[in-house]
């Protein structure tokens, strides 16, 4: 790739910062990532990201690309204990039933998200032209008299006495995630603040690590009872490493799932299906329950404003922040920094303009399937279009046949997974397996702690 700058700065570390970094990497002869943490070696949860102990996945698109930037990531990731499987092969519960397994070919990781990020951090800290700063904040930006380009960023350290400096580049990206300050710097350089989509799902995860037994899995890499408008709890239970299990309970619309340990496991029993709490009833907790709140998912409309200053982009949660119960944010980061390896080997700066307007793209499928997804509970604030109604109403239907035929879930997986888009389950072949099962949307399947007669479809 030819070189097109001198210096790329990359405001935060996280999983978005880091992969652009180490695309950033073919094109600049430096590039520097600042960050407030300390984040170099750093496996454990940390003070400016406290979502990462709760359940990550890695799914199929995002672990091909992490694969092509960084061959071997997948040898590597087994070596240390991480475990790996079969997208379809999980044991998942739609609408309280479970699906037919099926082999998609699909890698999923589900390394616990620290652990996941170092071990990509790692890998762009050992090139040569990438440097961390850590430990600094990030005061502002710089710019042109005329208030066109973004020469450099304000960054302070954290240490004692430490003096306000200024770090020139000739580029900027925004990757310091939902909390970014982009729409505030804009307003004070004269551009208008980009347009907000927001779907208010109130949604919190509680989660808990513990020692894992073999009888909890039965072969099995995880256990999803996913949420639905007739069961709107749900969890993630699986594997993270040799010994250890993490279960994540999420409840939506203030629906909290309860911190102390006696409400945690009532919370796991009230699922619609057995499998969570019997895992955990017995099993020796390795801490204790710790709580994350997610008020919205929040689309920032960036390729929509007229005018924005050069030398600058936006990519990450900063552009564009999903519900987490998806799974996305990771395969979404590793899609982002693909788009912006593909603007950088055109030979020139990305104009960013026209890098937003392909990142809105690249968001278009993983936001349609999530924010579509939240607009099928009743509770959940948000425009329900005709296209959302029209697939939620022929998602219920999908999952049930799923239930029935494995040729379901193999493609429902890979729109879940981002390898196909949701549309690849309107092709006639597929809707006629699904209308051969549901005609109707079926009804919720029961609870287990449900004796009454149930409808099924």
């Amino acid at each position: 790739m030819r070189q097109v700058g001198h210096r790329a700065v990359v405001l935060g570390g996280s999983m978005a910062g880091i992969l652009a970094a180490r695309v950033l990497a073919e094109a600049y002869e430096e590039v520097i990532v600042v960050e407030r943490d300390r984040v170099l070696g750093v496996d454990t949860p940390r003070r400016g990201a406290p979502h990462t102990v709760h359940a990550h996945g890695l799914h199929a698109r995002g672990h091909l690309n992490l694969e092509e930037l960084f061959p071997g990531f997948t040898d590597d990731l087994r070596a240390a204990g991480v475990p790996t499987g079969d997208l379809g092969e999980m044991r998942w519960f739609f609408n309280g039933r479970k699906i037919k397994p099926a082999r998609t070919g699909l890698i999923s990781v589900t390394a616990p998200r620290p652990v996941l990020e170092n071990q990509v951090r790692n890998r762009v800290a050992a090139m040569e032209n990438v440097t961390f700063l850590e430990e600094h904040d990030i005061l502002g930006l710089i710019a042109t008299d005329e208030r066109e380009q973004i020469v450099g960023v304000r960054i302070q350290s954290r240490a004692d006495g430490a003096e306000p400096e200024s770090l020139d580049a000739d580029l900027v990206v925004d990757a310091t995630g939902r909390g970014s300050r982009t729409p505030a710097w804009l307003d004070e350089l004269g551009y208008q603040r980009p347009e907000e989509e927001k779907v208010k799902v109130g949604l919190a995860y509680t989660t808990r690590h513990f020692r894992t037994r073999p009888e909890m899995f039965d072969g099995d890499q995880s256990i999803n009872p996913v949420a639905s408008p007739g069961h709107p709890r749900g969890a993630f239970f699986g594997q993270v490493g040799k010994d250890m299990c993490i279960v994540s309970l999420t409840g939506l619309l203030g629906d909290y799932p309860p911190t102390d340990p006696e409400g945690f496991l009532e919370f796991a029993r009230s699922l619609p299906v057995p499998d969570v709490y019997e895992g955990i009833k017995d099993a020796e907790p390795l801490d204790e329950p710790v709580s994350f709140r997610f008020p919205a998912s929040v689309r920032r409309r960036y390729e929509k404003l007229l005018r924005f200053p050069g030398r600058f982009l936006v990519i990450g949660d900063a552009f564009c922040s999903f519900n987490p119960v998806y799974g996305q944010g990771m395969s979404v980061a590793s899609i982002e920094a693909m788009t912006l390896r593909d603007h950088l080997r055109r030979g020139e700066a990305p104009d960013p303009l026209r890098f937003m307007t392909d990142m809105a793209k690249a968001v278009d499928t993983p936001w349609d399937i999530s924010a579509g997804g939240d607009l099928d509970f009743p509770g959940v604030e948000g425009e329900r279009t005709l296209k959302v109604l029209v697939g939620n109403a022929y998602m219920a239907r999908l999952q049930y046949a799923a239930t029935r035929d494995e040729a379901v879930t193999d493609g429902f997986m890979r729109v879940a997974g981002l390898m196909d888009p949701p549309e690849a389950l309107m092709r006639p072949a597929m809707m006629l397996r699904v209308l051969r099962h549901a005609v109707r949307r079926p009804e919720p399947g029961p609870s287990w702690l449900d004796t009454s007669p149930q409808t099924v479809v």
